[in-house]
């Protein structure tokens, strides 16, 4: 599947301006991480995973990673797409456990995108070049801020990878700063 072909599949299934840029953030940050942990030569599939790990949350938000798994298998996707999408709902609406590390990174990265990202609004630049850990350390203690940004599935997806929370955020901040749709 090229970068185009899963475009064309996640416009398909979204429209919403905030769930395109969710995902092209997302695949900026697989893409960052492919090439950080020693996976350069598969930049392009872990970009692709970013890109399409949210295909049916915005038609299906009960069924998300259930319905993607029968809109991609009736597409004819490859199975080890299909695993590394569908695990980052493991053990919120899938019981398909995230087993490689690019599964991981996907798991522990998603929603922290998110409260990255929300951070970085609450700025003055409103930008994550110059956002620091203490500010997503800060605002990730207060329950209510980006309350749809989970934080059990943040810390679960840190110990996945045997990182610390400091070292997963930190890590992320620097990954969304290639991102420029994350700005």
């Amino acid at each position: 599947m090229t970068r185009e072909e899963a475009w064309e599949l996640l416009t398909e299934y979204n429209q919403d301006p905030f769930h395109l840029k969710h995902a092209q953030i997302v695949e900026g940050v697989m893409r960052y991480f492919a090439q950080e942990l020693g996976y350069g030569d598969e930049a392009d599939f872990w970009g692709l995973v970013g890109l399409l790990h949210d295909l049916d949350f915005e038609r299906y938000p009960e069924q998300h990673c259930i319905k993607e798994e029968e809109i991609m298998r009736q597409r004819g996707l490859e199975e080890r797409l299909i695993h590394a999408v569908v695990s980052h709902g493991y053990a919120i609406t899938v019981d398909v456990a995230p087993e490689h590390e690019m599964e991981k990174v996907l798991y522990a990265t998603d929603e922290l995108t998110g409260l990255i990202g929300a951070v970085a609004l609450m700025r003055p630049s409103r930008s994550v070049q110059d956002l620091e850990l203490k500010s997503v350390k800060k605002k990730y203690k207060a329950a209510n801020f980006a309350a749809g940004c989970s934080r059990e599935v943040i810390q679960r997806g840190a110990e996945m990878l045997g990182w610390s929370l400091d070292e997963l955020i930190s890590r992320t901040i620097l990954a969304m700063r290639s991102v420029p749709a994350a700005d």
